[in-house]
């Protein structure tokens, strides 16, 4: 044990604190800082490294219609996350019905099916729910507070249906949001905010002004059609509204939250959706709307990347998927609630009279009239949209209706004044629905609690018949016959379930839209979700998500209690028993401390799990160093990866340790561990150190060794005669295969490295067409000294720097990864 306290050499001082100067005048001058200081709300300083989520929602794009848009370039941002930020896509399932309100329930509160539609009728309070409706949204979310701790709470909720407990809400049905922010500047303070922010302000008058042009040329588009002109002029300002104005209102007050460091903050872009409704979910122009909407999440994931309160992932998913529609009107020439009147009044001699006129617009045309403010308000008269509450004011309940239809998407609901029904007059009625109003799929529930489903071809019971009603080949089959059945079973669910759709039909939808989604169809059910690598599957079972299981993993990801157990774990690498393939890292993480001076391990276990090595040597952990807040560096981070660590301290002093560390998932054994020769100096040099292990890969034992050099020139080259020497490479143990990697301190043409290479490759110039990259100093990564030396007879497939902020802030090195093969055994 050393005598004195070492502090180890910082490398390169004089550039950590010039990174740090333009990281201060980054923020001086940052706008989201202005912004936070004119209106007032500046927040109290959060340690950077706390962790915060970004959670982007894009309104009904499907897993289909994602793949469609990365492969066509809509996506750009996207496809890069992907292919350079260590993304991945996962399947996504909405639940029933697929619709926003029930898969926001369900994400925010943890309640399944909480609404049944869209729109349906509340027996209780005896009114008809439309969920953009204030006074609907608002009903809902109440009965949601009094079940589970909220997602959003203490955090920003941007155009969702329910608030999700957030702090702050913005253009939500029940809420204003920003505008309220707006009022509070004064006519200066205005002026000051439009010229600093200039050219924000130019680009949404640019792109205003685009889309009012691709808005009369859609116009256009839809009158040569033969759609309805009056429809079709109405649809021009709400096209503007929501596709340029909210996502451009989304994105400046989203990138002052990650500016003042909530903890979490649900963005939702509507654009999509809102044209795929009109045109049909493979459309041009939905898709062109996509770009925008990946524009603006690329400028809220840059604000994340240099945001100094909090450490910020990015999900985005989509809540679900539409499919392209043919409206019930189109095909059989009158509304459903006409068909229904004729099947009451004609076949089973009843009468029947709706309550208010018929509503076939689906909901595009509606969804300005929840976002709030004058402007908005304004641009529904000139639709002609009345707004919510109005339009629900003039179309009161009528008691005396015996019958009341409401379709509003690919599920629709018949609530009878007589319910409960018979068994033998459901049975009736739903046939007659079947027959000679056409209706695909007609269900009702038994007194028993059976589920029933009447077809043309006969009668079935859900979910017992899954596969006939819904197809074998649905991705989600289970799940969505277990959500449909229990949504039949829901209190607002009507006396007959009403479904435009089943296997082997061409899919459609009750309302005139042209893409649809709320029913059970493969494409409305199949969302996705893009989440970093180290993100772990909240379902093992499964290979899919749902709502739930985003909601838990964001919970446990904030560090907040969770009702079911959720992993921390990233996945575990399925390595096939006869493959022989690994990836390796070798990483200095500076003690954990990052270029922003803060000291987090789990930072580093979220870079290291995103890359998903199979071998991890380390240099420069703390172990209950003061600087450090006393963490066992290299145990929180084996904790966090779930892999065997063998740490050793070059130096320890008292309590206090500091040395170099590997982790594996592969079965390992400590062969040697150990100091290396230093020079005599008037001053004592900083101890270095080495670990040698014995790794087991499927049979293949590996040699790896994982040192630190010194500084000096003279030191370096003692200390590398001695790694080779009959110590350590060239000991009768270390037989081949056998890999010697680590800091270096040396750069390639040294003695150092021409020294390793003699019976040794260097990875990065060994690999055929890898251009060799420096991973020194992270923001300017000129130098190339750490290395991975290996055996000639191991094979190279990969070699790979990353190169992200995320990297660039975590340590004043970046990471070397190798995927390597071993020799036949």
């Amino acid at each position: 044990m050393l005598k004195r306290r070492w502090m180890p050499f910082q490398q390169n001082p004089m550039i950590t604190q010039f990174d740090n100067v333009l990281r201060a005048l980054r923020r001086r001058f940052s706008r989201s800082e202005w912004f936070l200081t004119l209106f007032g709300n500046n927040t109290a300083n959060t340690a950077s490294l706390k962790r915060g989520l970004l959670l982007i929602q894009i309104d009904g794009l499907s897993r289909p219609q994602l793949q469609k848009a990365l492969n066509e370039g809509n996506l750009p941002f996207l496809a890069k996350l992907i292919n350079q930020q260590r993304y991945r896509v996962h399947d996504f399932y909405s639940g029933q019905p697929s619709s926003t309100p029930a898969v926001q329930g369900e994400l925010f509160y943890g309640v399944k099916n909480i609404v049944p539609a869209f729109s349906y009728q509340d027996r209780t309070l005896q009114k008809t729910m439309i969920m953009y409706l204030p006074s609907s949204a608002t009903a809902i979310e109440a009965r949601l507070s009094q079940t589970n701790e909220p997602l959003l709470k203490e955090g920003a909720s941007y155009s969702n249906n329910f608030t999700g407990g957030a702090k702050e809400t913005h253009f939500c049905p029940a809420t204003l949001g920003s505008e309220q922010n707006l009022k509070s500047l004064s006519p200066l303070a205005f002026v000051f905010l439009v010229l600093t922010n200039l050219y924000s302000c130019t680009r949404l008058l640019a792109l205003t002004l685009l889309e009012v042009i691709l808005a009369c040329l859609d116009f256009i588009h839809g009158i040569s059609r033969g759609y309805n002109f009056i429809r079709e002029l109405r649809f021009i300002p709400v096209r503007i509204i929501v596709c340029i104005l909210l996502r451009e209102l989304i994105t400046i007050s989203g990138k002052i939250d990650i500016a003042r460091g909530l903890p979490i903050i649900h963005a939702n872009f509507l654009g999509y959706d809102e044209q795929a409704h009109r045109r049909g979910p493979g459309s041009r122009f939905a898709h062109w709307t996509l770009r925008g909407i990946d524009k603006a999440i690329e400028r809220l994931w840059r604000a994340t990347q240099h945001a100094a309160k909090r450490d910020y992932d990015l999900w985005i998913y989509s809540d679900h998927g539409q499919s392209a529609t043919i409206p019930y009107p189109v095909v059989h020439g009158k509304t459903v609630q006409a068909a229904i009147a004729e099947v009451f009044n004609t076949h089973l001699k009843n009468n029947h009279r709706r309550s208010g006129a018929p509503d076939n617009r689906g909901e595009q045309l509606t969804r300005t009239s929840f976002i709030g403010g004058r402007i908005m308000r304004w641009a529904n008269k000139v639709a002609g949209i009345q707004s919510a509450d109005e339009s629900a004011e003039e179309a009161p309940e009528e008691a005396h209706d015996i019958i009341k239809t409401i379709a509003m998407g690919p599920l629709g609901f018949i609530y009878h004044a007589h319910s409960p029904l018979s068994d033998a007059d459901k049975s009736t009625f739903a046939q007659s629905l079947v027959t000679h109003a056409h209706i695909p799929m007609v269900l009702t529930v038994t007194e028993s609690q059976e589920v029933l489903a009447f077809t043309q071809q006969g009668q079935y019971t859900l979910p017992a018949d899954k596969n006939t009603l819904l197809g074998e080949d649905h991705p989600f089959l289970d799940d969505v016959a277990d959500d449909l059945a229990t949504l039949c079973k829901h209190p607002g669910a009507g006396d007959f379930i009403l479904c435009s759709w089943r296997a082997g039909l061409a899919p459609m939808s009750f309302p005139i839209e042209n893409g649809a989604h709320g029913g059970p169809h493969p494409d409305e059910t199949h969302g996705f979700a893009l989440l970093p690598m180290d993100i772990p599957p909240a379902n093992t079972h499964k290979t899919y998500w749902r709502p739930l299981d985003l909601r838990n993993t964001a919970l446990n990801v904030l560090g907040r209690q969770t009702q079911t157990e959720v992993t921390t774990s990233p996945p575990v690498q399925q390595v096939p028993m006869n493959a022989q393939h690994f990836r390796l890292m070798t990483y200095n993480v500076h003690s954990c401390i990052g270029m922003d001076e803060t000291a987090s391990p789990e930072r580093i276990a979220h870079i290291i799990a995103r890359h998903n090595p199979d071998i991890i040597a380390l240099q420069e952990l703390d172990v209950g160093r003061a600087r450090t807040h006393y963490h066992d560096q290299a145990q929180l981070i084996a904790e966090y990866l779930k892999m065997d660590v063998h740490f050793h301290p070059a130096i320890h002093m008292e309590e206090e340790r500091y040395g170099n560390a590997i982790l594996s998932r592969f079965p390992m054994r400590l062969i040697k561990s150990g100091l290396l020769p230093t020079l005599n100096t008037r001053f004592p040099l900083e101890p270095r150190g080495a670990l040698w292990v014995s790794i087991e890969i499927n049979g293949v034992e590996l040699q790896l060794i994982n040192t630190h050099l010194g500084l000096r020139k003279a030191e370096r080259e003692r200390q590398i005669n001695a790694l080779l020497g009959d110590e350590w490479l060239n000991h009768p143990r270390c037989a081949t295969p056998r890999i010697l990697c680590g800091d270096f301190n040396a750069t390639p043409g040294t003695r150092v490295c021409k020294a390793a290479t003699r019976s040794l490759v260097d990875v990065q110039e060994a690999l055929e067409g890898h251009q060799p990259k420096g991973t020194f100093f992270t923001h300017w990564p000129l130098l190339r000294i750490d290395h991975i030396f290996a055996d000639p007879e191991i094979g190279l497939v990969r070699v790979d720097i990353p190169k992200t902020v995320r990297e660039k802030r975590a340590s004043d090195h970046l990471p070397l990864i190798a995927d390597l093969k071993l020799p036949a055994q």
